[in-house]
């Protein structure tokens, strides 16, 4: 009975202590000893997996959690190689220091655990002593098994679970993972000429027949770091003779340094590139878009482009850290602010405005009646409408594109992965929106490739004010 209700009590208290919490690098860690026989210590890193060592033999585990990303202290390790090297000398204090501390808190939680539970169910002060001591011979039992177990050399043993299954090909060869990724690269880029090359002859598409004329618009948008996007947008940048390139934001995920070298491909394309900032995208971003030399970036501006007249802005936020992006949108005012402000200078400047560019489709909804057509990103989820009818102005298409790096890292989070989207918009007289081609590509890791044709009806087609100005000022 003392030896059922001692463990019952160690047990109990260790689970109640929960988590300490600690700094490793740039991470917010969770540390966290459970009872367990197999004993070992697994290091978890959601969404990516975990990573199992075998340390030590039971009957305690140890789980480190690196639960997410200080944004302020991984921008600094991202802008200073000194803070990197200095993260790499303190990581292990840092570990070391956080394991000493789950320890003092989950003894502690199990002794007075153990303490309570032979209080109330031992009842006398004899058998409650007993207990004590008990329980204190078995944590010290413990830490003896554990200390003497130790084995150094399992860090060079991993186990990998989840995403992570896939290090050690990375860690063991990287230059075989270059060479591996090349060649997908390539088969994607060769299953996108194929598919384009067909899409010219095949019988059952819509027949569209583009004028002289007509400006070619490739929409991508929320390519969030994925080097497989430019390869795919390259290839149809010429197959499909692309006459301009309309990016809707968040072409980075943190907006540091070392990201900026991401756009540079941006150059390489050969036609202009338009561009509105994210809400990933720091200022820094777009100085680095703005850089290329095809590169136009609009921020409450407007710009003819290969005879097309767009109105664009940026997304006022930046909220890099996932948690914050993924949470309910706690304040949508600045986003439709920035809308009005865009409306507001669409109608000053008195000229045909043809499209708007915004990141975020919040954003659009002051734009209604004011311009043809408003592009957006921002859900990863391709989705085009017709916003409601305002009284004497003609109803706006929204046309909001999927995310065409596949949502970066995240998009990987799901069994599926997130699919590769990206559309081609054919503006044919009068800069009308005539018909557009939905491309989509399986996901990272898969090459299957769907387009879809529509065609727009011409006696529905928004059109901008000669003037440039709605009847009605805009909401």
């Amino acid at each position: 009975m003392i030896l059922v209700a001692t463990l019952a009590g160690l047990v109990g208290g260790m689970l109640l202590a929960g988590p300490s919490s600690g700094d490793v690098g740039p991470f917010e860690a969770k540390f966290a000893l459970t009872p367990a026989w197999s004993g070992g210590t697994d290091v978890q890193l959601p969404p990516l997996g975990a990573v199992w060592f075998d340390s030590h033999y039971g009957p305690v585990r140890l789980t480190v959690r690196l639960d997410s990303l200080d944004q302020n202290r991984t921008l600094a390790l991202a802008s200073s190689p000194d803070a990197l090297a200095e993260a790499s000398r303190t990581v292990v204090d840092d570990v070391r220091s956080g394991i000493i501390h789950a320890v003092i808190r989950h003894v502690v939680a199990g002794l007075l655990g153990a303490l309570l539970v032979a209080v109330f169910v031992l009842r006398t002060p004899r058998r409650v002593a007993v207990s004590a001591g008990l329980a204190v011979a078995v944590m010290a039992a413990t830490a003896t098994v554990a200390v003497t177990t130790f084995r150094p050399e399992s860090v060079e043993e991993p186990t990998y679970r989840g995403l992570l299954t896939n290090a050690p090909a990375v860690i063991g060869d990287a230059q075989e993972i270059t060479s591996q990724f090349g060649r997908y690269r390539d088969q994607l880029q060769r299953l996108v000429n194929n598919v384009s090359k067909l899409y010219g002859t095949v019988s059952t598409l819509p027949a569209y027949q583009p004028t002289a004329g007509t400006v070619r618009v490739l929409h991508i948008s929320d390519l969030h770091l994925n080097p497989v996007a430019w390869p795919l947008v390259t290839a149809v940048v010429r197959q499909y003779a692309i006459d301009v390139v309309i990016d809707t934001g968040d072409i980075n995920d943190w907006g540091s340094p070392p990201e900026s070298a991401y756009v540079d491909a941006i150059g390489d394309l050969g036609v202009p590139y338009v561009y509105v900032q994210g809400n990933h995208d720091s200022q820094l971003t777009a100085t680095a878009v703005a850089r290329q030399p095809n590169a136009v970036v609009l921020d409450d501006q407007i710009a003819t482009v290969n005879g097309l007249t767009i109105a664009g802005i940026g997304d006022p936020r930046f909220t890099p850290d996932k948690r914050d992006a993924d949470a309910e949108e706690p304040d949508a005012d600045p986003v439709r602010e920035s809308g009005r402000q865009l409306a507001t200078t669409v109608t000053a400047a008195g000229v045909p405005v043809h499209l708007a560019l915004v990141h975020d489709p919040v954003a659009a909804e002051p734009l209604n009646g004011v311009v043809p057509l408003v592009l957006a990103g921002h859900h990863h989820e391709r989705k085009v409408s017709t916003m409601e009818q305002l009284p004497d102005r003609p109803a706006t298409r929204l046309m909001v594109q999927g995310s065409t790096g596949g949502a970066g890292l995240r998009g990987l989070e799901n069994e599926e992965p997130t699919s590769l989207q990206m559309s081609i918009l054919y503006f044919g007289p009068q800069q009308a929106l005539g018909a557009y081609d939905e491309i989509t590509i399986g996901g990272t890791g898969r090459t299957d490739v769907t387009i879809q044709r529509k065609i727009l009806d011409p006696e529905d087609q928004p059109q901008p004010s000669p003037s440039g100005t709605p009847s009605s000022s805009p909401r």
